[in-house]
C-alpha cells in the first residue's frame, strides 16, 4: 500500500493568518495520524509565511508516523534539518519568491552540490528525496547523486488529468519503472487529489508515498478531515 504523507502547510496559513494559535497545528497534525494518515510533511520558507522553523522543531516531539520536511537546501534550512533530524527530507528547488513549487531540480547541472548536501543529510540518519519532472536522463543523474528516493512532481499529470488526457500518467509510469531499476524510492506529489489519486496509484508501479496538501484541505472544508484522509487511504490501497 502506497504510504499517505499529509502536508498541513495550510493549516499554518490558516492559523497565521489570524495571529493567533487557531487553528493549533500540533493538534491538527496528531488528529491527521489518528485518522490514519502515515505521514505528516511541512514544506517551511524563508520568509515563513506558513510552516515556521519553530514549527518543524515542535512537531517533532508530536509526529509519532514519517515526518518529511521539504525544501530548497539553503543554510537556514540545513541547518533546522539537521538539528530536527526528521525521517526524510525531500529537496526542492524553490526559488525564494515561489507561492508554490513549480519545478524539479536540474540533477545534471546541481550534481555535485546535490551530491554534497545528500551525504551531509545521509550522515546524520536522514533518508533523502529529489523532487524531478519525468525526464529520464535527469532520473539518472538523480541516482548518481546517491538520493534514497525521487519524488516525482505530478502537476502535468493533474492538469492534464483534469482536461481527460489519462495518456499523460505515461511518462511518470516510465519514469517510476527506471527510477524502481536504478534503486531510487518512488515518492510523488503536487496537485494530487482524491479525483486523480486512485488512477496515478494504479499506474505507477513501486510507488512509496504520496506527499497531498491543498487538495486535501480544500476537499476537507466541504467532507471533513477525517473523513478525506479516509477516502485518500481507501483509494491507495
Amino acid at each position: 500500500m502506497t504510504k499517505l504523507s499529509v502536508n498541513i502547510n495550510k493549516i499554518a496559513t490558516l492559523r497565521n493568518s489570524r495571529g493567533g494559535d487557531v487553528p493549533n497545528l500540533l493538534k491538527v497534525a496528531t488528529d491527521i495520524e489518528a485518522f490514519g494518515a502515515q505521514g505528516i510533511t511541512i514544506h517551511p520558507r524563508p520568509d515563513e509565511r506558513h510552516i515556521r522553523y519553530q514549527d518543524a522543531r515542535d512537531l517533532k516531539n508530536s509526529v509519532t508516523t514519517e515526518f518529511n520536511i521539504e525544501g530548497n537546501p539553503v543554510k537556514s534550512f540545513m541547518d533546522l534539518v539537521l538539528e530536527v533530524k526528521p525521517t526524510q527530507v525531500t529537496l526542492v528547488p524553490d526559488a525564494v519568491n515561489a507561492i508554490t513549487s513549480n519545478a524539479g531540480w536540474n540533477t545534471i547541472k546541481h550534481q555535485s552540490f546535490l551530491q554534497e548536501v545528500i551525504a551531509e543529510f545521509q550522515r546524520n540518519g536522514i533518508r533523502t528525496s529529489i523532487f524531478i519532472d519525468t525526464d529520464t536522463k535527469l532520473i539518472e543523474a538523480a541516482a548518481k547523486t546517491g538520493a534514497d528516493r525521487i519524488e516525482l512532481y505530478t502537476e502535468d499529470f493533474a492538469t492534464q488529468f483534469g482536461l481527460g488526457n489519462r495518456d499523460a500518467v505515461k511518462p511518470y509510469t516510465e519514469a517510476a519503472i527506471l527510477a524502481h531499476k536504478l534503486g531510487l524510492g518512488i515518492n510523488a506529489g503536487h496537485d494530487l487529489s482524491l479525483d486523480n489519486i486512485q488512477f496515478f496509484k494504479e499506474n505507477i508501479p513501486n510507488l512509496a508515498e504520496v506527499s497531498i496538501g491543498h487538495a486535501l484541505i480544500a476537499e476537507s472544508l466541504y467532507l471533513g478531515l477525517e473523513n478525506v484522509v479516509s477516502m485518500y487511504l481507501h483509494r491507495l490501497k
